[in-house]
């Protein structure tokens, strides 16, 4: 019976198989070349096509984006403003996933219909008046810009009142019983419960943060509070300037885009378990 079934269902599973790998490929094959360029000598890396190997393997390209252009400060910048902003939305939205657990709050439905709302505005829309605000508040060219921009979203505040539904509202019950404040409760019984929760939204925020360009372009002037992505945008502008002081060889671009992978590709191992299953739970949660 399982022979036989193995059998019909062979050329979907051959079919399926092979349109994975292909799928793999267009997304590997992108990262591969690039890394193979960034180690590539300055000459060889101005040679056309897709590379699977160097020819000639060099860090050129490593040595020069660290340190003539030197790429360490927004990289350092980045991973302070990634990790701080990243900090504050998490704590934010968990406590404010956590208030609209409580179905006594008054006007609990319409704060839920508003926040769901707020996730149909498109972010061009609101370019203009968020540097409007910013510009009034005396946020332009600070990086404390940068970090309250998307303190909160929508998503991640309805995504951790899902994860928090799904703690048993007894033992929260017991607890108050038994004299336990409200902060006490949400510390020490839901958000240990809901670390799945936390930390698909710590990374879908972690990257979004290390990836944002455009509130650098918006906010930041200054050169020397470049973000990561900025830099890295500005070394294409270079390249392509025709001034022979400012051209930039191939593996010192593909250089600057792989030391940006490196800290997406460092955390994803240490977090995915929690990211799987908090993807699943907050699917099937009702």
């Amino acid at each position: 019976m399982n022979k036989s079934l193995t059998s019909r269902d062979l050329p979907f599973h051959l079919v399926n198989s092979l349109f994975l790998l292909l799928l793999v490929a267009t997304m590997i094959l992108p990262i591969w070349n690039t890394f193979v360029i960034s180690i590539s000598s300055n000459i060889s890396s101005m040679h056309g096509g897709i590379r699977l190997w160097p020819s000639e393997p060099s860090l050129e390209g490593y040595r020069t984006v660290w340190q003539r252009i030197e790429l360490w400060r927004p990289f350092g910048l980045n991973v302070l403003l990634t990790l701080v902003g990243t900090f504050i939305h998490v704590l934010l939205c968990a406590m404010a996933g956590y208030v609209l657990l409580h179905k006594g709050l008054p006007g609990r439905k319409l704060i839920i219909s508003f926040i769901l709302l707020t996730m149909m505005v498109p972010n061009e829309a609101v370019m203009i008046p968020l540097y409007v605000v910013n510009k009034e508040l005396g946020l332009l060219n600070s990086v404390n810009a940068l970090i309250l921009y998307s303190l909160v979203s929508g998503f991640s505040i309805l995504l951790m009142r899902n994860f928090f539904g799904a703690v048993s509202y007894e033992m929260a019950e017991s607890a108050k019983i038994d004299g336990a404040g409200e902060f006490r409760i949400f510390s020490t019984m839901y958000v240990p419960l809901a670390k799945p929760g936390l930390a698909t939204v710590a990374l879908f925020e972690f990257v979004s943060r290390w990836n944002q360009l455009t509130p650098g372009l918006l906010y930041i002037t200054d050169q020397k509070k470049f973000t990561l992505q900025v830099a890295l945008r500005s070394l294409v502008i270079q390249s392509d300037s025709t001034s022979s002081n400012l051209f930039m060889t191939p593996n010192v671009r593909m250089a600057g885009v792989m030391l940006a992978l490196i800290p997406l590709v460092v955390i994803y191992p240490f977090v995915q378990k929690y990211y799987v299953t908090g993807l699943m739970v907050g699917a099937t949660k009702e």
